[in-house]
């Protein structure tokens, strides 16, 4: 205990220190650029359309009346006593975690809780927080009490793609904020502090258990009386039907940080934008529906963890109809369809072989399909079929549609290794760079938009279009303000695509007899 106070003494005099440092630095330099707060306006939401002008998303941060403390509890119990850090808070939080002799309690006011929101990363360095507790001593010089509130729950995040207290009460409740009751008032403050965890659409349970003990906080502090308190204990979450699907929620991050970044935060919530994406929302839906189902079914087989990917595009026109970027949103906002890197495996066969027609073989063409190796470094390289077996002769045909490792190895190996790799390339398979003899297995990283834009090649009668989840951004008056460039061009001959497809569609449909008689099993 004595080393424990030792310690807690240290802390005190790094704080003083802090603060002193604090007080120099701020009579001397400006820091930041307040024009987020001097700007701020409640103004319009920004609204995601589908591929027929419906109304799927939004980035909401509008607000329809001003929002009071005692509407919205929060754990920042001396947010209008504190300057922006609380000090008291700060101590408290270094005591707690020094006699546990790990970290139980943060202690950021809600004013250094906006200042990260809408200037600083998310890296916990020291240098990072020192910079959050200065800036937020600039904010509360500069700034009303009521306006740094006000501006931080409509900018808070609530999980599942929600940004903004009016957004969220409308999405868990279907009311606006002035209708709130205590025990739903006190259900968003418990989601605040931690959205994977708290999210009532996600983890019902535990937000009730926090709303509970935020309700007591509440009528300790004296916003409820005691028979209010109890009824409010007493309510269910009451989460409004239908709630419980967020569509595309990994879509809608993936557009809400790529906006940012070219727009600005302040024009994407509060400039009433409209924003053209190219989602179709049945589609969307059923994709959704029936991953889950999928990847339910697979975990008791294989890893708890199993997560993946799905994205489906239109052919012609490149657009991404349905997208799915992962098993929970709540826990993970890593979109596995865009960003996640993968083995290509044997889906990079067809490269090899359009190549080998190219340069003049025939899919009647034979092929030994035999024992093989090579040496590689000064060391042989000996690779197998998945069969474990070997066919001898076959034909190119035969061996693209049963995806023999052999047979395309010496294709790969025959006919000009870099004109494959010229191929690819084309395709935006970027990282496809050296004629490794493995590159005839697909040992490459890729992402699933990638495999899907390059494979659309082979549907799409030889012209490869980029794919893409955005048409346009037009401003509240309805001019177009944004719009992406959309590489396409022609790489293959109709003539040789017709050819690959062709014995495409016969590995295919040996694929799903294959799954059919369960005889497929996922390795």
């Amino acid at each position: 205990m004595a080393k424990i106070s030792r310690i807690f003494g240290l802390s005190l005099l790094c704080l003083g220190a802090s603060a002193l440092g604090m007080l120099v630095y701020l009579q001397q330099h400006p820091l930041i650029d307040f024009s987020v707060f001097e700007n701020y306006e409640p103004g319009l939401p920004s609204v995601l359309l589908d591929d027929a002008d419906q109304e799927w998303a939004r980035f909401d941060l509008d607000r329809r009346e001003p929002v009071q403390l005692a509407q919205i509890p929060t754990e920042d119990r001396d947010f209008f006593q504190h300057a922006g850090v609380s000090w008291r808070g700060m101590l408290r939080s270094i005591w707690v975690n020094l006699k546990a002799g790990r970290k139980l309690q943060g202690a950021s006011t809600i004013t250094q809780q906006l200042v990260k929101l809408l200037y600083l990363d998310s890296r916990k360095t020291f240098a990072r927080k020192i910079k959050e507790q200065l800036v937020a001593l600039l904010v509360e010089r500069k700034f009303t009490k009521q306006q740094i509130l006000e501006i931080y729950l409509n900018h808070v995040y609530f999980g599942c793609g929600i940004y903004g207290v009016a957004a969220a009460s409308r999405r868990f409740f279907g009311v606006p904020l002035a209708e709130l009751q205590p025990h739903q008032a006190a259900t968003l403050a418990a989601v605040i502090k931690s959205p994977a965890q708290y999210c009532p659409l996600l983890c019902p349970l535990s937000a009730q258990k926090r709303r509970d003990l935020i309700l007591g906080l509440m009528r300790q502090h004296g916003f409820l009386d005691q028979p209010t308190y109890e009824f409010a204990l007493q309510q269910p979450l009451g989460i409004v039907p239908g709630a419980q699907l967020v569509l595309a929620p990994h879509l809608k991050e993936t557009i809400r940080t790529y906006l940012e970044e070219q727009l600005g935060k302040q024009q994407l919530y509060t400039g009433g934008l409209r924003i053209r994406t190219t989602l179709n929302q049945r589609l969307q839906k059923l994709a959704q529906q029936q991953f889950t189902t999928q990847i339910k079914n697979l975990r008791p087989e294989l890893d708890p963890a199993l997560d993946g990917g799905l994205l489906t595009m239109a052919v012609k026109t490149g657009e991404i109809k349905a997208l799915v970027g992962g098993y929970d949103f709540s826990k993970s906002k890593f979109n596995r369809a865009l960003q996640a890197r993968r083995q290509m495996g044997s889906v990079f066969k067809p490269l090899i072989y359009t190549v080998a027609l190219q340069r003049g073989a025939s899919f009647a063409d034979l092929e030994m399909d035999e024992p093989f190796q090579l040496e590689l470094n000064g060391q042989l390289w000996t690779p197998q079929n998945n069969t474990q077996t070997f066919d001898g002769p076959m034909t190119l045909a035969r061996a693209l549609s049963v995806s023999n490792n052999i047979v395309a190895i010496k294709t790969f190996l025959k006919h000009d290794p870099t004109a494959v790799i010229a191929l690819a390339q084309k395709l935006r398979l970027t990282s496809v760079t050296q004629p490794y003899p493995s590159l005839a297995l697909g040992c490459i990283d890729v992402t699933l938009k990638e495999v899907a834009g390059a494979f659309n090649v082979f549907a799409n009668d030889g012209v490869y279009i980029e794919p893409h989840y955005l048409k346009w951004v037009k401003d509240r008056w309805g001019r177009k303000i944004w719009r992406p460039t959309v590489h396409s061009e022609r790489v293959l001959s109709a003539t040789i695509v017709t050819q690959v497809a062709q014995v495409l569609s016969i590995g295919i449909a040996r694929f799903l007899q294959l799954v059919h008689n369960r005889t497929f099993k996922i390795q």
